[in-house]
């Protein structure tokens, strides 16, 4: 009896401190190789790009480059169309982040009324779209049906409702105290104004989420250029642009662009590394004053109080 009773006496500060030292030691270390492992491949490529291109064939680059030169972003921005692209680009990503957020946040906002009857049935069928789709050739003629070819709208209205987005936002919206609404609505307020002054200011973490998706997608994307508007220079993007350099880097099908390489002494890996800096260098600066709202938005909004 009297053994049990002291193997349950209450640690001593000491122990609970060298417990709590070894936890919080380990859980360093760990958090320290997650940091190298993520980190190492993004400096890689940064070094790489920096470096002149005859001396990164020798090999042996890590995280810092021994021959520091911007020779390789400047053969980039050589190519004509690169200022009008990367403004294309923007202004895509902006109009179509803005037109989505607002889409899916309207469209979640109704799913998510209880007094909506065909919430369930309309749920369903937006779900069987996550599974089922028409495939390319359906989808390209429909974007011709609907005389958007050669347009800056097929950027942006064929992307405008994601139904991932919609059950995010009506997750979260589900989340919230019903009351709220139910409270607003009896001192008089329309369903607009409840969606704009009081189910908006209160999804800023989940519509930060989204939004930081949606500009991800926009700003990545190039196989609808090279679909939709491949032959239309004024709508070129960035995106289509790099690969364009890139496939003239390997295989010389633009002669003035290949020869310029070639006198400069690029190799199209160097090419291929400046290319990935520029392409990730604007979310990378878009994503830390999102990135406070992303855990909670990612979170929040799968558990329903």
């Amino acid at each position: 009896m009297s053994s049990s009773l002291e193997s349950r006496e209450p640690l001593s500060p000491s122990r609970r401190r060298s417990r709590f030292s070894l936890f919080t030691a380990v859980n360093v270390l760990i958090m320290l190789l997650v940091l190298i492992v993520t980190l190492y491949p993004f400096l890689h490529v940064l070094a790489l790009s920096f470096n002149e291109s005859q001396d990164t064939v020798r090999g042996g680059i890590t995280v810092y480059p021994r021959a520091v030169t911007l020779k390789n972003f400047e053969a980039i921005f050589a190519y004509g169309n690169i200022p009008h692209a990367f403004l294309i680009s923007v202004l895509r990503t902006l109009a179509g982040t803005i037109l989505t957020v607002t889409a899916c946040s309207m469209v979640a906002f109704a799913l998510a009324r209880r007094d909506f009857q065909a919430r369930h049935l309309i749920s369903r069928f937006l779900a069987i779209t996550l599974y089922i789709s028409g495939g390319l050739i359906p989808g390209f003629l429909l974007i011709r049906d609907l005389h958007l070819m050669n347009t800056f709208w097929v950027y942006i209205l064929p992307a405008t409702v994601n139904v991932f987005y919609i059950f995010m936002i009506r997750s979260y919206i589900d989340s919230l105290p019903y009351e709220l609404q139910e409270s607003a609505k009896i001192d008089g307020a329309s369903d607009f104004l409840i969606f704009w002054r009081i189910i908006l200011p209160l999804c800023t973490p989940v519509l930060a989420t989204i939004a930081l998706f949606a500009a991800v997608g926009q700003w990545n994307s190039w196989f609808d250029t090279y679909l939709f508007n491949g032959s239309n220079q004024n709508l070129s993007t960035l995106q289509f642009e790099l690969m364009k350099i890139l496939q003239s880097s390997q295989s010389g099908r633009d002669a003035a662009y290949a020869n310029t390489v070639t006198q400069q002494q690029i190799t199209p890996d160097s090419i291929k590394m400046a290319i990935t800096v520029i392409t990730i260098t604007p979310i990378l600066l878009v994503y830390p004053f999102l990135q406070r709202y992303f855990v909670g938005g990612m979170t929040l909004g799968a558990v329903k109080g």
